[in-house]
């Protein structure tokens, strides 16, 4: 636990891309293979089961600290983090003065990272609660420091520190001289922490017997400049960009699975994808779009979305907002990588496949190439995204073959300006981490006749010196505590961007925003120049 403790502060104490690599580094090469195989799990994202509600736990931490939950409470909007307030809160290790029973752990003294998951933390969730409370007092008893704090980062679900999987697999493959897709590849679907796992990871020739697993996405760059300087029109395949679900289909011994790009096995909750999927031969495998699809248009995202959130798809929900696959890419042909290949090459090769083998289908379709004579005639199908309930193009260089990750040059991403929204901050909360003394959490309004009504929250988009200065605002101009939210005098104007929007019962405005960020503090506008609850409804693709 120490060498991953040291890990977790070499890599908070930076921000420079290539000291997290070689701090990675320096951890993989001296790790046991055990314990590097659990630190690639947690760093790249992925956590066990909460073994223990976050209210017991603070209950816990309130009794063994010695002080009211008032106090604890006050100290975590002052710290911002949960499991470092804890950790800051407890005494040392041999300065408890409250009896601990340390014979309820299975060993003594140091022991690294991988015998703590799985000798304390894993096995946690199934003891009865008097036992588990024992077993969280031995141990935060027994670890300090980073130590604790990171255990109880990896209690509560929360451990995160701020490097992508692309970094982790960077250093991997420099570590080991292993090729980074092959680690990449690997690093997909299932798998479970193991010195085994991890030895296998990077070996130099392996076959991997999980006939589930995906290859890591191609990921596309936003483009910025005018798509003239990209060179000639003749050199690029334009798709429309689609607001759904990116997934990759994957046909192999006569099953079918259906994974997203956050790593998640969505097979059940596509049904009539995974028909489809039956009728393709094995060795396949499809890179697309999952979307609400009905009489051939494209759905509001939200239809989508109703669908995700059910534990039981029902008849009429399927009947309601039916899902579609629209395939863009393939990366397996006949149990063979294609990855290499020039994209003109896999797209024809997609064509042949779903003509032969699903030409009636109507959950597994073609993404439509899109024909223009130049790039005036582009720029003009592309003004019509929004129409389409698109969210632009995709630029593709026909020759290029299918990368790992977000690779600049080959794949564009040519985006719709997003719609804008001048609001007027009404409540605030203090940030979390780095921000866990400031106030940089907002609520924004906009007018409902003469009152102002919450509609969106934004935590991104204002520079560090102009956050201190609304920090400084929200203090002077408080009127109202609810817990951690400060209700402020509606003074400040700023224009958020989002992406799309939508009903929603849930929000008392009736309108849910996606991806909503600040542009610009609008120093130029008083409360009463911000736009109304009417314009925002006028937004509504069935409105508009």
């Amino acid at each position: 636990m120490r060498h991953f403790a040291q890990l977790y502060t070499d890599l908070d104490e930076t921000t420079r891309t290539g000291a997290k690599v070689e701090a990675l580094m320096r951890y993989f090469e001296r790790a046991e293979p055990a314990d590097a195989a659990w630190a690639i799990f947690f760093l790249i994202g992925r956590r066990v089961r909460q073994a223990v509600p976050l209210p017991t736990l603070r209950a816990w931490a309130v009794e063994a600290a010695g002080i009211p939950d008032w106090l604890l409470g006050e100290c975590y909007d002052a710290v911002g983090d949960f499991a470092e307030t804890v950790a800051l809160l407890l005494p040392e290790p041999g300065e408890w003065s409250v009896d601990v029973d340390r014979s309820v752990l299975s060993f003594e003294g140091p022991q690294p990272l991988h015998r703590w998951v799985e000798d304390v933390l894993i096995p946690l969730r199934d003891r009865e609660e008097a036992v588990q409370r024992a077993i969280v007092r031995a141990v935060w008893a027994t670890l300090g420091g980073t130590e604790r704090f990171v255990w109880n980062k990896l209690i509560t679900g929360a451990f995160r520190v701020g490097v992508s999987q692309q970094l982790v697999v960077r250093a991997l493959a420099r570590a080991s001289g292993t090729d980074p897709a092959a680690i990449a590849h690997r690093l997909m679907g299932e798998w479970q922490p193991s010195a085994a796992f991890y030895r296998a990871l990077l070996a130099r020739e392996t076959a991997d017997a999980d006939v589930s697993r995906p290859y890591p996405f191609c990921l596309a760059h936003p483009l910025d400049d005018p798509p003239e300087t990209l060179g000639s029109i003749d050199e690029w395949q334009a798709e429309w960009k689609w607001d759904g679900i990116r997934i990759r289909l994957i046909r192999r011994a006569g099953q079918t699975f259906l994974w997203s790009r956050g790593e998640e096995l969505m097979t059940d909750r596509f049904p009539e994808i995974a028909a489809s999927g039956a009728l393709l031969p094995d060795g396949i495998v499809i890179d697309g779009e999952v979307l609400p699809w009905k009489h051939g248009t494209v759905l509001p995202f939200a239809q989508l979305q109703r669908r995700i959130g059910r534990k039981n798809l029902t008849r009429a929900v399927l009947d309601e907002a039916p899902a579609t696959l629209l395939a863009y890419d393939l990366i397996e042909l006949n149990g063979v990588d294609v990855r290499h290949q020039p994209l003109e090459w896999r797209r024809t090769e997609l064509e042949r496949l779903i003509a032969t083998c699903a030409p009636d289908s109507q959950a597994l379709l073609l993404s439509p190439v899109i024909v223009a004579a130049d790039w005036d005639d582009l720029a003009a199908q592309w003004a019509t995204s929004r129409a389409r309930n698109v969210e632009g193009l995709m630029l593709k260089r026909r020759n290029s073959p299918y990368r790992v990750g977000r690779v600049r040059g080959d794949w564009w991403k040519w985006k719709v300006a997003p719609y804008t929204i001048d609001a007027v901050l009404i409540y605030a909360q203090r940030g979390s981490g780095k921000r866990a003394s400031l106030y940089t959490d907002y609520t924004f309004a906009v007018w409902d006749g003469d009152r102002l009504t919450p509609f969106a929250k934004a935590y991104s988009g204002l520079t560090d010196d102009e956050i201190r200065e609304v920090d400084a605002f929200v203090r002077r101009n408080t009127v109202e505590k609810f817990g951690p939210v400060r209700t402020v005098t509606p003074a400040l104007v700023f224009e958020l961007a989002f992406e799309g929007v939508q009903r929603s019962n849930r929000h008392k405005s009736g309108i849910a925003v996606r991806f909503p960020r600040i542009l610009r503090w609008r120093r130029d506008k008083r409360p009463a120049d911000a736009d109304t609850l009417e314009r925002v409804r006028a937004l509504l693709p069935e409105e508009s």
